[in-house]
């Protein structure tokens, strides 16, 4: 929840925004400014103060605490040119709300914590607990001293500008070690209890038990990701109980799933009590890993402790058309994500700024989309996080199509919607797509022409607005004339046909020509071209497709 103050008629004006474009995650704390700055600190995870900066400093300095458990304080201006984050702009989120509020209101966002400022994340900030000389190691990446990264579990991390040698060093591990001199270590969630108990076990002896395996076994604590059992033993209190003082899930599932799981050491009595053969290895094992401690037993208890490789991520972006402002904030953000990026060389020239330091680049050029999809793959099966970027939408004519027949269920994937050539060019043109259409690529590299020309034919029959991409290229000329011709045999020449060339560009350019009045020499491969249908018109040099045909009677 995030808590709203204001003081003056424009501060609750800007609040109001805030408010009606957030709902559901806003409270506004009315009254007295100081009373309610105490409330909303108290009752929020976040506020947005719509105050002079020195009297929300006077206000909140009384009030804090703990930088991990304060809420993160932002502060807007009189005018809301600038959203500036005051307390937690790392622990409680301040950086990233700035950022929000400056996209909702148009303020100016102003960080000033030192890693963001330089686009570095914090170790912090990574969603893992972490240990040590975290303020060292940061202020060595900052100053660009060698930070050597030790990975003992592969997990997909964020960029970060380190290597394999330093006087500081990042490690990952779910180990139970004490950070030496000069080292954070981060510690992964990548270990799984499995649990099993008798009815009414003490919920003591199951805490015991689970803390004694990991223990004895050199791991850490901080590193469980959840407790697992059969669904059977979804309220046991004993069970219960134990995830709650770990603060972590409890996972549960079906014992004839369970059953199928191959285990060293099954048992007679799960079998008779809930219908599996293994509940404590099974359920730690359900989902792959490496069992670290086979099953270990107390007077009314069981336990197993399974680590799961970290899943790599893999996010294929689609970066619109060309133009920044048509880049979204979603793939904005997974650029940034990304340790490892793979594209297009004249692609990755297009967001290269937006890259944190660290991030590994690895471009290619044209004619190698199915290597650059292969390669995305087998970076996110290392368990990097990994970015897969083409231009307009990734799904539409690039990478996700090759990326997702390479990728199986080993790694996560996440599609990026982005701005696609047709629809940027529609915009320049007017509204060419008001009613239904279709988009076919003249390309026959990959498909047969037989294959296109049966596709144009049944959308010139069915009357569907066509835009085309890739229509014309120096060794590909007679295409477009040909699919133009077959549009031409369903309607009139002066149907309306638009033409863009580098929508949203510097040198964008476009033109509303007719159908038998367009000339296909004076289109090349980054030419979109949109063909109208029998109700298309120009209107003040627009196109136009009605949303239904009745305008169509209405104006003949």
């Amino acid at each position: 929840m995030i808590g709203l103050v204001s003081a003056t008629v424009a501060g609750a004006a800007a609040r109001d925004r805030l408010a009606a474009a957030w709902p559901g995650r806003t409270r506004v704390y009315d009254g007295p400014v100081a009373d309610a700055v105490r409330r909303a600190f108290a009752e929020c995870e976040q506020l947005v103060c719509f105050l002079a900066t020195g009297a929300v400093v006077r206000l909140v300095a009384p009030l804090l605490d703990d930088k991990r458990t304060d809420p993160g304080v932002v502060c807007v201006d009189e005018a809301g040119r600038w959203a500036v984050p005051l307390v937690g702009g790392h622990g409680g989120g301040a950086n990233d709300l700035a950022r929000a509020v400056g996209e909702v209101l148009g303020a100016e966002p102003v960080v000033t914590t030192a890693t963001d400022a330089v686009g570095l994340p914090g170790l912090d900030t990574l969603g893992l607990p972490v240990e040590g000389d975290v303020a060292g190691v940061s202020r060595a990446l900052l100053d660009g001293e060698p930070v050597a990264l030790r990975t003992e579990v592969a997990w997909p991390l964020p960029p970060l500008p380190v290597g394999d040698e330093g006087a500081y060093v990042i490690r990952v591990t779910d180990r139970l070690v004490e950070p030496a001199a000069r080292e954070a270590v981060l510690r992964p969630p990548s270990l799984v209890v499995g649990v099993g108990a008798s009815r009414n076990a003490p919920a003591e002896e199951v805490l015991g038990l689970v803390e004694g395996a990991l223990r004895d076994a050199g791991l850490s604590p901080a590193s469980l990701a959840e407790i697992a059992t059969v669904d059977a033993k979804a309220g046991e209190p004993g069970i219960v109980a134990a995830a709650e003082r770990l603060g972590v899930p409890l996972v549960t599932y079906p014992a004839e799933e369970l059953a199928r799981v191959e285990v060293p050491n099954p048992s007679a009595a799960p079998l008779a009590a809930v219908g599996t053969p293994s509940v404590a290895e099974a359920s730690a094992l359900v989902r792959g890993g490496e069992l670290l401690v086979p099953k270990r037993k107390s007077a009314m208890a069981t336990c197993a402790v399974v680590r799961r490789p970290g899943r790599g991520r893999l996010a294929v972006v689609g970066l619109g058309p060309g133009a920044r402002d048509l880049l979204t904030p979603r793939a904005k953000a997974e650029l940034r994500r990304a340790s490892v990026l793979v594209g297009l060389d004249q692609y990755v020239d297009q967001i290269r700024d937006l890259l944190r330091p660290g991030t590994r680049v690895l471009e290619s050029g044209l004619g190698a989309e199915e290597e650059r999809a292969r390669t995305a793959v087998a970076e996110a099966r290392r368990g990097r996080a990994v970015a897969l970027i083409g231009s307009g939408d990734a799904g539409v004519y690039a990478m996700a199509s090759p990326a997702l027949a390479e990728a199986s269920d080993d790694i996560d994937v996440v599609g990026v919607p982005g701005v696609t050539a047709a629809l940027a060019a529609g915009a320049i043109l007017g509204a060419p797509l008001g009613h239904d259409h279709v988009s076919i690529s003249l390309s026959d590299l990959h498909t047969p022409w037989e294959v296109i020309e049966r596709r144009v034919r049944a959308a010139a029959e069915a009357d569907i607005v066509v835009t085309f991409y890739n229509p014309r290229s120096r060794g590909r000329d007679w295409q477009l004339p040909k699919a133009l011709a077959i549009l031409a045999g369903h309607r009139e020449p002066t149907t309306p046909v638009g033409v863009v060339r580098n929508a949203s560009r510097a040198d964008e350019s476009s033109r509303v020509t007719t159908l038998g009045d367009l000339d296909p020499a004076t289109v090349d491969m980054m030419t979109v071209v949109t063909v109208g249908n029998t109700a298309t018109r120009e209107i003040a040099g627009r196109m136009v497709t009605p949303r239904g045909y009745r305008w169509q009677e209405e104006t003949e």
